[in-house]
């Protein structure tokens, strides 16, 4: 009579596969999730600007838009973190400078959640797009873009 099954050898193999897989495919999810907060928060700085240029057309300046500059946006003008629609927030928004004619704002990665090391993206009104990739706090004329360099 013979039993069927599997012998101890074959589970550890299938056990060790698993996990090499796993160590594999896990650092891609992780890559995969930053870039999609990050791709979401720069839509929400497009979003911030639109909102930016309605409290420019109501009181003819962007002065007012925030209480404090630099400082988080009015309640009334923006929401202060995003994603807007969920309680995970990753990044907070800030009006870094304000004139009567122009603005410059920033999303800085909340420091304990998952972007903390993704560095602050910034959108001033000329269009001009910013990312400090390394973290350093210092935009170079390669960070003058949103694309991964």
């Amino acid at each position: 009579m013979k039993k069927s099954g599997f012998t101890l050898i074959e589970l550890l193999i299938t056990i060790v596969i698993i996990g090499i897989l796993a160590g594999i495919a896990y650092p891609s999810y992780v890559d995969s999730v930053k870039k999609s907060h990050r791709a979401d928060v720069q839509g929400a700085l497009m979003d911030f600007a639109a909102a930016m240029a309605r409290y420019q057309s109501q009181n003819l300046t962007y002065v007012g838009a925030a209480s404090a500059v630099p400082g988080t946006p009015a309640a009334t003008t923006f929401a202060a973190q995003t994603p807007v629609h969920s309680n995970n927030k990753t990044y907070n928004l800030t009006i870094q400078a304000v004139t009567a004619s122009a603005y410059t704002l920033r999303a800085t990665p909340i420091t304990s959640g998952s972007q903390k090391d993704d560095g602050y993206l910034e959108l001033l009104s000329t269009g001009e797009r910013h990312w400090d990739k390394d973290n350093n706090t210092t935009i170079t004329a390669a960070e003058k873009t949103w694309k991964s360099i």
